[in-house]
């Protein structure tokens, strides 16, 4: 489609939380809003979202159902199911061509593409991501009803989920040859009333139980991996936004206002920050909703 004027306003890529929140405000402003979402939300492992205000315990998918359902109630917003492929500054705004060749322009892009999750290569352990394997205690621990509760090793960074989680249950560190404590982890661990096991595991079972190798089985209620995070969209990296390194994998970098290194180009939720929730997305998604609206208003700081 070739066009002289932008045929929206604002196109948002990436319809789950942050993305839904950034097309809420810009509806709100009145604006012409495209979202284009492949259905792949991060969270979709997870029945269950817990720690957000007023939906705690609510199903994942309802909360973005629901967001959905109430935001195609504004007139000026449109929805495109499928996966962006490409996107490109084209005159005033911004071209963006899906998988299956739809093109669409807009004066003003905002991503909220999320991450992909990659696990250890432990038999057992992705058939349970977000059902009795986690990542945030926060948003799964209490769940665990202060029972056992095992910790997978990845490197130090597991040091953190280790000391973290006594607040939720009885903690088992995993080092699997990943990671050895020093004397003052392991003095930390100690005082935290952490167990350490150092046998090598052979997958994980039934629940969350953990198989050593040497046959030994460790029933868990539920485990706790920091999992290496990555882009799960090429978009931000074709435009040339500038990425920070965290500490579980590369992010792209955003001013307060959410705005990337791209003019024009807006980053919220996962895909923008170090790590995240359901509650932190939203936040980020509003940010930079408002914000790529004031960047439409000549004259406006």
């Amino acid at each position: 489609m070739h066009t002289s004027a932008p045929e929206f306003d604002a196109i948002v890529i990436g319809g789950s939380y942050a993305g839904l929140s950034a097309a809420t405000q810009l509806a709100r402003a009145r604006k012409r809003v495209l979202v284009i979402d492949a259905g792949q939300r991060r969270n979709r492992f997870a029945q269950h979202s817990h720690g957000f205000l007023s939906r705690d315990g609510m199903e994942a998918a309802a909360i973005a159902a629901t967001a959905r359902a109430q935001l195609l109630q504004y007139p000026t917003v449109s929805w495109a199911e499928g996966t962006a492929a490409q996107a490109q500054a084209s005159g005033d705004g911004f071209a963006v061509t899906l998988l299956d060749g739809a093109n669409y322009a807009g004066r003003r892009l905002v991503l909220a593409t999320g991450m992909r999750d990659e696990l250890p290569a432990i038999e057992g352990l992705r058939e349970r991501w977000g059902r009795s394997v986690f990542h945030c205690p926060y948003c799964h621990g209490y769940e665990l009803d202060a029972g056992e509760i095992g910790v997978l090793a990845v490197g130090p960074l597991s040091m953190h989920h280790a000391l973290m989680l006594p607040d939720w249950g009885r903690v088992t560190f995993f080092l699997n040859g990943a990671f050895e404590p020093d004397d003052a982890q392991l003095e930390a661990l100690a005082t935290r009333g952490v167990t350490l096991e150092r046998g090598g595991i052979a997958r994980i079972a039934g629940v969350a139980d953990v198989v050593l190798k040497d046959g030994r089985v460790l029933p868990m209620a539920g485990l706790f991996v920091a999992p290496r995070m990555q882009l799960a969209s090429p978009i931000a990296a074709q435009l040339g936004c500038e990425m920070e390194e965290g500490p579980m994998g590369a992010f792209v970098r955003t001013d307060a206002m959410k705005a990337s290194s791209v003019a024009g180009v807006f980053c919220c939720g996962d895909m923008a920050r170090a790590t995240g929730n359901v509650a932190l997305a939203v936040a980020d998604g509003a940010m930079a909703g408002v914000a790529a609206h004031r960047s439409l208003i000549p004259g406006l700081a």
